[in-house]
């Protein structure tokens, strides 16, 4: 019954905050009921830019829904710590793919995903096109095929509502400033400790628009919104407000989701 009041609450606070978003033209509501009906997997793409929010919000997402979870970011993440590990040219891309098809799920449990360097590695190797093509199947099989006891999956990256799940239940584009994601992620890298020699916002800045732009400019799959993406701006939200502006969307296109997640709940 907790998680219930908790879905009615981020519902009504919802309402409150729709000004923050900014919509496109999404699935109509019928099409979406008439894949329930079908006992389709639900699938919720949520992209976005580097800390944007968007990896906070979709744990958040999962969770509350009882959705599993995918952070597609990882797959690359670890195709750039195992190209680094093997001393790989960033540019010979036949070995990359290899490294690329050999991923494994227990391979994203690593904490050096997380490192300023494999995040860098990352935006270097998902700019080539067989590399994409190798790491795509994963996240389309997780999204068809959710683990037992989920009814859909919550799946985030840069490329999910225009590439890989084009016909998702719902889209998310999770955005800020560039400033202030450059200081979210100053933060985070204080938080985890360690040597933080050289590191500076201005450096975490620069670091973060060149990434930025590697992004949007690849040839594959390009970092941009959907077309029927609904753009949420966190530059001035609070991860409880971030939440509630994105329950008010599922509950929007798909308002079964929130009454299945209730009646489990309850229980």
């Amino acid at each position: 019954m907790q998680a219930s009041n908790k879905l009615l609450a981020h519902s009504k606070r919802a309402c409150q905050l729709m000004h923050t978003t900014g919509r496109r033209p999404a699935q109509s509501v019928r099409a979406m009921s008439a894949q329930a009906v079908q006992n389709k997997p639900v699938t919720i793409a949520v992209d976005g830019p580097a800390a944007s929010g968007k990896g906070t919000l979709s744990r958040n997402l999962a969770k509350e829904l009882r959705l599993a979870h995918l952070d597609t970011g990882a797959l690359y993440r670890a195709v750039g710590y195992k190209t680094l590990q093997a001393g790989v040219p960033f540019d010979d891309e036949a070995r990359i793919e290899q490294l690329a098809q050999s991923i494994e799920a227990s391979d994203l449990a690593s904490p050096e995903l997380r490192s300023e360097a494999t995040g860098a590695a990352a935006s270097k190797v998902s700019t080539l096109m067989r590399v994409r093509a190798a790491v795509g199947e994963f996240p389309k099989q997780f999204a068809e095929n959710p683990p037992p006891g989920s009814s859909g999956a919550v799946l985030d990256g840069r490329d999910v509502g225009t590439v890989l799940l084009p016909n998702a239940t719902l889209k998310l584009f999770i955005t800020a400033s560039d400033e202030v994601r450059a200081q979210r992620r100053l933060d985070e890298l204080k938080s985890r400790g360690g040597n933080l020699e050289g590191v500076t916002f201005e450096k975490v800045l620069q670091d973060m628009r060149e990434r930025d732009r590697r992004d949007r400019e690849r040839a594959a799959a390009p970092l941009k919104a959907a077309d029927d993406a609904v753009i949420i701006d966190t530059s001035n939200m609070n991860e409880a407000q971030v939440m509630d502006a994105s329950i008010a969307e599922v509950k929007r296109a798909c308002p079964w989701l929130l009454e299945q997640s209730s009646v489990g709940s309850s229980s």
